[in-house]
């Protein structure tokens, strides 16, 4: 197997599930919070869904679900547990598999943590309907890697100016270094309806300006949800629930919902 460390050499497999991978250019902008409620909206339509945390070395997937895992990914990895081991039932109805917490190794893409990953990817595909990677904060290579193991991307924003900030450093490099030429958006903690609109539009101008495009292609950042604040959210951060089965009628849970159904249409 090949050992080159270059995301954009790496093509996401055709066969099997659909692969989305939901990053954010800075931490603490929800975004395991939404994958982990994406994924509950997903089954609750029938779909059979992994969420892999490929958030490597700072895992904190299972502290949202208040799960308390034996095995973990570093398991597999190391081979002291066998994929189906690690696999476990999450409350809402699908499956996960987690990540070691404060694991170094795992800091930097190595040759070794890249072909493993990539082999777990290529063995949970065939057996999924959508595979949901988890991926870590920022714009590093292991970063990176994990966003080129998915067909499709979302990245999870806030109004915050740090936010957008990095969000749009982190568009800008998939654009540029994977020749990704269509990334979803979704704005959480909104302030009003129709920011999310509003930022996706701003967004667009900017990358439109700065990211040429090669002849004949152009980019399209396109907005899949807006997840208004709302206090449900704080509340089943707390109390380590999932929002969709505890707060269901909230807007925020209505917000996810769609997104779901949108990425189903």
């Amino acid at each position: 197997m090949s050992t080159n460390t270059d995301p954009a050499a790496v093509r996401p497999p055709r066969a099997g599930a659909r692969t989305l991978a939901v990053t954010s250019g800075k931490g603490g902008v929800g975004k395991t919070f939404v994958t982990a409620n994406l994924a509950a909206a997903l089954a609750a339509r029938g779909q059979k869904v992994l969420v892999l945390d490929a958030d490597l070395g700072l895992a904190n997937l299972d502290v949202v679900l208040n799960l308390h895992p034996k095995l973990t990914l570093h398991d597999v990895f190391t081979e002291k547990a066998t994929l189906e081991q690690a696999i476990l039932p999450a409350p809402g109805g699908f499956s996960v598999l987690l990540a070691g917490s404060g694991m170094v190794e795992y800091s930097r893409l190595t040759p070794e943590v890249r072909d493993k990953l990539l082999h777990i990817i290529d063995l949970v595909k065939p057996r999924f309907d959508w595979v949901l990677l988890d991926t870590g904060a920022g714009i590093s290579d292991v970063v990176l890697f994990a966003i080129s193991l998915a067909a499709d991307v979302l990245v999870v924003a806030t109004p915050e100016p740090t936010s957008l900030t990095d969000a749009y450093a982190t568009i800008k490099v998939l654009a540029t270094q994977q020749e990704r030429r269509h990334v979803g958006l979704l704005v959480n903690q909104a302030n009003r309806v129709g920011e999310g609109k509003l930022i996706c539009g701003q967004l667009q101008q900017v990358l439109q300006r700065f990211v040429g495009p090669a002849p004949g292609q152009g980019f399209k950042l396109e907005l899949l949800g807006e997840v208004r604040a709302d206090p449900a959210v704080r509340q089943a951060v707390l109390k380590r629930q999932l929002m969709l089965e505890n707060y269901p009628g909230c807007d925020a849970a209505q917000a996810i919902k769609a997104l779901a159904t949108k990425l189903l249409g």
